[in-house]
């Protein structure tokens, strides 16, 4: 019994903690996003065309060092939950920048799936940096859960600036 109760703090204060509501800014580049700590999630329309950004301020060692990296988005993941080809959609060995944190960027039809999911999900939306681990395994990196509060109305905002 203890040990559900432990579980169940535990559980609302990564709730609240990713609950955040999603923000948008207008201008010459319209931008939804989503902020924690660590990392943040955004879409945004760049001269016309829908951009999905993912950005680490302090990545792990293993993302830091690659030039490129699958990523991995899940909508409503399980608590405690492993990234999985059955769970999450992929975006394939993507070109990293590493300045002030590592990042990726994802442009069309992938940015825009990514953002259909992310407007789908009920409470939160987990991105990760994967590779192929060990017996075909996936290895996750820099997983952040941010909360889907607000997520399709901003996301929807800068859908309808970028057609």
């Amino acid at each position: 019994m203890h040990r559900r109760l432990i579980l169940a703090a535990c559980l609302l204060l990564v709730t609240s903690a990713s609950a955040k509501e999603w923000k948008y800014e207008g201008g010459s580049v319209p931008i939804a996003y989503s902020d924690t700590a660590s990392a943040q999630f955004q879409f945004a329309c760049r001269g016309g065309d829908l951009a999905m950004g993912f950005w680490v301020r302090e990545p792990h060692s293993q993302v830091a060092g690659a030039s490129s990296m699958s990523v991995a988005i899940t909508a409503d993941p399980e608590p405690e939950s492993r990234v999985t080809a059955a769970s999450s959609s992929f975006a394939q060995e993507m070109p990293l920048v590493h300045m002030d944190g590592s990042s990726v960027i994802v442009r069309g039809p992938v940015a825009r799936e990514w953002a259909r999911i992310a407007q789908r999900a009920r409470n939160l939306i987990r991105i990760a940096f994967v590779r192929t681990g060990p017996q075909d395994g996936l290895e996750a990196f820099d997983a952040t859960v941010f909360g889907a509060k607000g997520s399709s109305g901003s996301i929807q905002k800068v859908l309808d600036q970028c057609r």
